[in-house]
């Protein structure tokens, strides 16, 4: 980080500073003349879930009639991604990016079954999903060591927000591919866990008309029905609309705990030349479902407690009567993207996200209430949050040669505004429960309440990054970026007393990273990036507000992707440093974070996507890392491994559909994941034990329906996934079985 102060100094800021305010002015410019922009090679193909890579039409094909680029924010043909817009905010080839990143497309997500980004992933390399297993309130998951599941979520490119417990959850029904770009991104987005981000993008507008309807239903009594149509919306040629939603309702693996979920998402773009588009991009959503994550104890979910007994899965630790937890969710935005000329293109991204949840039930964090450890202490726990996120990227493109180099230039001005208006109610002790003879209710109204506050956080950042072409072959990232955060928290009430805090920051953030592509299709690179996110809320043990995290990575790699042939394989190793993580504490001062030092995460990750030849598809991912404290406010950690964080893990999926023949289009597959064991405690003298799963999909497809049967964990193994102390461990999805049957036109 001073290496590069050093390098730039006050005239880089200033440079900054006045390409951003000529940014501005451009943006407003082609706002007062057109309000809308042009789609980057917006695709003509619907694709609706279940309509294959390109909605069961053909490639689009230019006059010359080769098969046009793919769209970065589009469907993907088969497994096998080729270009993105995470890593670098330009349309960029994958095999061009000097970062790993791994990209899911809809027919990945249905061919697995998944219908939570916490499914959609597990394929995936240097993602550790479902750490806190199955919870129906919220996506968990670690990148490279780190939890990014609360500043590392992100819908087409702006950021999502976890914090406390005011929480936004994205529908993978409404998304057109998800993007898992591993190491520090802050550089271009200002935010996020150094150790990556996953980008959700949203099914879009199309050209050409479509429609698909979906219906099913499996484990635990669950069952839905699904839609997708879209196309133009007159006859000029300028108008084009897309509807997608989903409704939802039935069990969980839990006992009287439901999921019931209603989503629509209307999408609308205005597109009158071609080089100007505007995309309206709204979305509703209703959660209602429970508290299924359970927080048990280590003996008697890793180990028989010592009774001999093992908590069942289906327990409802909770109360059926009033386990409850419900949000409803809204997102409305657009996307504006204007060429200007030849040279510049200016784009504007703005999104305001809401989201009102409440919950009221039983939690089990406090261990046996008796000796023979047949007795759960539990404790009444609520909140009623709202969270209000607004977010805008402006953003200017140009693409010009010096007449020594190519540039891809891209200057850039965004800002956050975020408040979370936070209720909590908790109520010690609450009733036992008997794991012998469980009883419940009667249900109960909210507990007293315990905290009032309002967090609040707001960041505008400058940014500036150049992808210059040395050679034809020979590829140099350079970006720099500056922040400003402020971070503040009031308390109206709580039984702590005042603990309002408040904070500003600022950090300069860079990356350099070098990339060079052989004509027959090798990509060796090499990276050093930073990173730094700024923290919302109060330490548990100084009282203070939290210091921003800070982070530091190199990554080497190669990426191989022969001309003309159908896979993609990515291996990376890397050295990632992280200061000031926040981690779970004891529950203190109103708030359950505290910063302790410093963790180092270095490894290898491997990825492999292919159409390895007509109707196969192949998905594989290894990863390995040690993690471990290299410093700390408690001696104690320095050289240990943090908790609940699997250091190994592999898997593999194929899918294979019969091409022709009387069995043509009968196709079947299955998967294997293997995650290493972890640690429950800061010492680590407490494991939980590694396990492998396996997955199994069939599925037939005729004229222009679609029937399916998938299965997840078919061997019903019963494992944890994690523990973050002894009282908090988490079982992971049972058997889950899922038949659906689908029409597209």
């Amino acid at each position: 980080m001073g290496s590069i102060r050093t390098l730039v100094g006050v005239r880089a800021l200033r440079t900054m500073a006045l390409a951003s305010a000529s940014l501005f002015a451009l943006t407003a410019s082609a706002a007062a003349q057109q309000a809308t922009a042009r789609l980057d090679e917006l695709s003509v193909e619907g694709s609706g879930r279940g309509a294959g890579a390109t909605g069961g039409q053909p490639a689009q094909r230019g006059a010359d009639g080769r098969v046009a680029p793919e769209d970065p924010r589009g469907p993907i043909a088969g497994y096998v991604a080729t270009r993105s817009v995470t890593a670098t905010k330009t349309n960029t080839p994958l095999i061009e990016t000097p970062q790993s990143i791994t990209v899911i497309g809809t027919e990945q997500i249905q061919a697995q079954g998944a219908t939570t980004l916490t499914q959609a992933t597990q394929y995936t390399a240097g993602i550790y999903s479902g750490v806190t297993g199955v919870d129906e309130r919220v996506d968990f998951f670690n990148l490279r060591g780190f939890r990014a599941s609360d500043y590392g979520i992100y819908k087409d490119g702006l950021q999502l927000l976890n914090y406390g417990f005011g929480t936004l959850k994205t529908e993978v029904f409404g998304l057109e591919r998800i993007e898992v770009l591993r190491g520090p991104a802050a550089v271009l987005f200002g935010a996020g866990n150094p150790g990556g981000i996953v980008n959700q993008i949203t099914k879009r507008p199309t050209l050409t008309p479509f429609g698909y309807v979906e219906i099913g239903g499996g484990s635990f009594g669950q069952v839905y029905g699904a839609f997708d149509i879209g196309g133009p919306a007159d006859d000029s040629g300028h108008w084009f609309y897309r509807l997608t939603g989903i409704g939802r309702a039935g069990g969980t693996q839990v006992d009287g705990a439901d999921s019931d979920r209603y989503y629509i998402a209307p999408a609308l773009t205005y597109r009158p030349d071609a080089g100007t588009s505007f995309t309206l991009l709204t979305s509703y959503q209703r959660d209602s479902s429970a508290v299924t994550a359970n927080f048990l104890p280590y003996s008697g979910t890793v180990r028989p407690n010592l009774s001999g007994l093992r908590i069942p899965r289906s327990l409802n630790v909770g109360d059926p009567t009033f386990n409850n937890f419900q949000r409803e969710q809204l997102f409305a935005g657009y996307e504006f993207e204007h060429a200007v000329d030849a040279t510049w293109t200016v784009r504007q991204n703005l999104r305001y996200s809401f989201s009102d949840g409440y919950q009221n039930s039983y939690v089990g964090q406090s261990g046996y209430a008796d000796p023979a450890q047949t007795q759960l202490a539990r404790y009444q726990f609520g909140f009623t949050d709202k969270v209000s996120l607004f977010q805008v990227d402006n953003q200017a493109e140009a693409r010009f040669s010096d007449g020594l180099f190519r540039h891809d230039l891209i200057l850039g001005v965004d800002y956050k505004n975020y408040t979370l208006h936070d209720n909590q109610q908790v109520l010690f002790p609450g009733p036992n429960l008997n794991l012998l003879n469980p009883i419940f209710g009667p249900p109960q109204d909210r507990a007293p309440t315990n905290l009032v506050d309002v967090p609040r956080f707001t960041q505008i950042g400058l940014y500036a990054q150049d992808q210059i072409k040395l050679t034809e072959n020979l590829t140099l990232v350079a970006g720099l970026r500056q922040d400003f955060a402020t971070s503040d928290v009031k308390v109206k009430f709580s039984r702590f007393g005042d603990q309002s805090s408040s904070r500003d920051d600022q950090a300069l953030t860079g990356r350099v990273a070098l990339i060079y592509n052989f004509d027959f299709g090798l990509a060796p690179y090499v990276s050093y990036s930073t990173s730094f996110q700024p923290q919302i809320g109060i330490d548990s043990i100084t009282g203070g507000a939290l210091v921003p995290d800070r982070g530091e990575q190199v990554e080497v790699g190669v990426k191989f992707q022969p001309i003309g042939e159908r896979y993609f394989l990515t291996v990376a190793a890397f050295d990632l440093v992280r200061d000031n993580p926040p981690i779970p504490s004891p529950f203190a001062n109103g708030s359950s974070t505290t910063q302790l030092g410093s963790v180092r995460s270095r490894g290898i990750e491997a990825q492999f996507v292919g159409n390895l030849f007509d109707g196969l598809n192949v998905v594989a991912a290894v990863t390995h890392f040690d993690l471990e404290y290299i410093k700390s406010q408690q001696t104690q950690l320095i050289g240990r491994t943090p908790i609940g964080v699997p250091e190994t893990y592999a898997s593999a999926f194929l899918d294979y559909t019969i091409p022709v023949g009387d069995y043509r289009g009968l196709g079947f597959g299955g998967g294997v994941r293997y995650v290493g064991r972890s640690f429950a405690n800061d010492i680590n003298s407490l494991t939980v034990p590694d396990f492998v799963l396996f997955d199994a999909t069939v599925h037939y497809t005729w004229d222009r329906w679609r029937a399916a049967v998938t299965a997840s964990n078919i061997g019903d193994r019963r494992f944890v996934t994690s523990c973050t102390d002894l009282n908090n461990c988490f079982y992971g999805e049972a058997r889950r079985v899922l038949a659906s049957v689908s029409y597209k036109w």
